[in-house]
């Protein structure tokens, strides 16, 4: 397949991605991916789409310092577009199978201290309008019970169990799980409910100015705003709040497999990177458990 024939398909894959649920944010970051892939390769001589094509970019991307763990990401869009050809019958061999990209050093997730955050939280609001009430609930939610912005996002009025003390929620690949509500998530939803603006029918949770529902987007700018109003000497962003979230609730409870069940992780050792935030603690746990450790403790 050359590489005309190989971006001819892009659009129809962008309204698929769209069809399918994926955040606004998302597609974004899918479109440029995929725009850049074209601007890296247009020099090569080579007008058929190989391997080599792939590993070309690549190698751009690596000279011009891009992090690994963003040319992973890229690459996994560049996938599954490939492989959306594949599905489709436009294209019989995978020209990525068994490419890599470089591997990303690991990296600690960024938790903000809990006594930082409950005076960010607690610190008095400028005004008291129906916007800065909804802000409130939403970033109340994003750390009190480890939300992704865009699961916040989806939230419907029927997805808040009143009674239970519980929120439903539909994550990523549309995995669903219950997750508690918080005494102060409680209390700013309950805040902000009877200010709501919403149009007829509009089910949202959350909504905009124009009673529609708000975007992850818009919301990441309002974090801004808030954090900025509220002290913070930081920026903050909504998976910082569920970073500090699975940080502080592990090193409270000690209890991972539900951490994992309450951040949504599909695989164990996505959790375990939260384990790194608690070091001292694990050290100290090691030296009075492990028979060794308490022989060389004892002498």
């Amino acid at each position: 397949m050359n590489r005309e024939e190989f971006f001819s398909f892009r659009e129809d894959f962008f309204t698929r991605l769209r069809q399918s649920g994926m955040s606004e944010h998302t597609q974004l970051a899918y479109r440029h991916d995929m725009e850049q892939l074209s601007d890296l390769i247009k020099d090569l001589p080579e007008e058929n789409i190989t391997r080599n094509t792939f590993v070309y970019a690549l190698k751009r991307l690596s000279a011009q310092g891009l992090h690994p763990r963003s040319m992973a990401r890229k690459l996994s869009v560049w996938r599954r577009y490939v492989a959306d050809l594949i599905e489709k019958g436009c294209l019989n061999d995978n020209p990525l199978a068994g490419l890599k990209a470089p591997k990303a050093p690991s990296r600690l997730p960024k938790a903000v201290d809990a006594e930082k955050l409950n005076r960010i939280f607690d610190a008095p609001e400028e005004a008291d309008n129906v916007y800065t009430r909804r802000d409130a609930a939403v970033f109340e939610l994003l750390y009190g019970s480890g939300l992704r912005v865009a699961e916040a996002v989806a939230l419907d009025l029927h997805h808040i169990d009143w009674e239970e003390g519980l929120v439903h929620v539909s994550g990523k690949g549309g995995k669903e799980r219950v997750v508690p509500l918080g005494r102060q998530s409680v209390a700013a939803l309950q805040a902000y409910l009877p200010l709501r603006v919403a149009l007829a029918g509009e089910n949202a949770l959350f909504t905009n100015r124009f009673g529609t529902r708000i975007t992850d987007r818009r919301l990441r700018q309002c974090l801004n705003d808030w954090t900025l109003r509220h002290g913070a000497d930081r920026h903050l962003s909504p998976h910082m709040l569920r970073h500090s979230f699975a940080g502080h609730v592990l090193q409270s409870s000690r209890n991972i497999r539900a951490v994992q069940e309450l951040l949504g992780h599909s695989r164990l050792s996505t959790t375990q990177i939260y384990t790194k935030l608690d070091f001292d603690h694990l050290a100290q746990v090691y030296d009075e458990a492990h028979p060794r450790a308490k022989k060389k403790a004892d002498k």
